[in-house]
């Protein structure tokens, strides 16, 4: 398990691009590997499952100083490959694609496996501290809470996918779900905004080799960028704006935690503001 710590804005300012990439961007899908990136943030984690021919277990660790990952933990998992399974204390939870699972506080021994090593799941999961047990429960995309938003002519059509939320699975403080953008839609979550009371994470999936997201970061008074490749994250403070433009239309999914579960608890800021 990695670990990250948090980056102030006044640091943010003056960091170059590869110190802003080592500071913020999370790459961590590998073939056959269960990765973990511990953040100071909200104490936050991220992480990445890709089962193979054998099981993957998730383990505390020493960083966590717990008898198991789940002790005082809940878990939200996206599907973003092929079939697989979760396992979950006994219980067996089939994941398609887009499948996601709320885990919960309490739970022992959790593990994956894929249904077909050369066309693997690809498990991606945020976790954050739990104060209370919530049951662990499955989310299918047709049952996802879908809101539609955005215009062609802003080049930002795109349907939100809630999983768990304040009125669907319920969770102690993470929300989660996951964004997809219309074939010429580019731009997300622009017009932008802040959450003071929350930090969050966005990994971006399903773009090719050949194409990037260009991902707005920092105050509106002083943005910078990081490019963003497939199956990349970039962690996002209470202080910084997240926004991103790709060129061409792209998933993502994006996962909070902190005070509240109000989707709509935003600071917004007008695109006039943002320098």
């Amino acid at each position: 398990m990695n670990v990250r710590y948090t980056v102030g804005q006044n640091e943010y300012k003056r960091m170059t691009t590869d110190e802003l990439r080592d500071a913020f961007l999370i790459d961590l899908f590998e073939d056959g590997e269960l990765n973990l990136l511990y953040c100071e943030v909200e104490r936050g984690l991220v992480g990445a499952v890709v089962p193979l021919d054998s099981a993957l277990t998730l383990e505390a660790g020493k960083e966590l100083a717990a008898d198991y990952f789940c002790q005082r933990r809940e878990v939200g998992v996206l599907n973003i490959g092929g079939n697989g399974t979760i396992t979950v204390d006994g219980t067996d939870y089939a994941m398609e694609n887009l499948d996601g699972l709320y885990i919960g506080r309490g739970s022992k021994q959790v593990s994956f496996t894929s249904e077909n090593s050369t066309s693997p799941a690809r498990f991606y999961l945020i976790s954050y501290p739990a104060h209370t047990d919530y049951p662990t429960t499955q989310a299918k995309k047709a049952d996802a809470n879908a809101l539609a938003m955005g215009t062609e002519e802003d080049a930002n059509k795109r349907t939100i996918y809630q999983y768990i939320h304040e009125n669907g699975i319920q969770s102690c403080q993470l929300v989660m779900g996951f964004t997809v953008l219309e074939p010429g839609s580019v731009w997300n979550t622009m017009p932008c905004h802040t959450h003071e009371r929350r930090t969050e994470v966005y990994m971006y999936f399903e773009l090719d080799e050949a194409s990037k997201v260009f991902h707005m970061m920092g105050p509106a008074d002083e943005t910078r960028h990081i490019t963003v490749g497939n199956e990349q994250a970039v962690i996002s403070p209470m202080w910084s704006i997240h926004s991103g433009c790709g060129t061409k239309a792209y998933n993502f999914c994006w996962g909070m935690g902190g005070e509240n579960q109000r989707f709509d608890d935003m600071d917004h800021i007008a695109i006039k503001d943002i320098k």
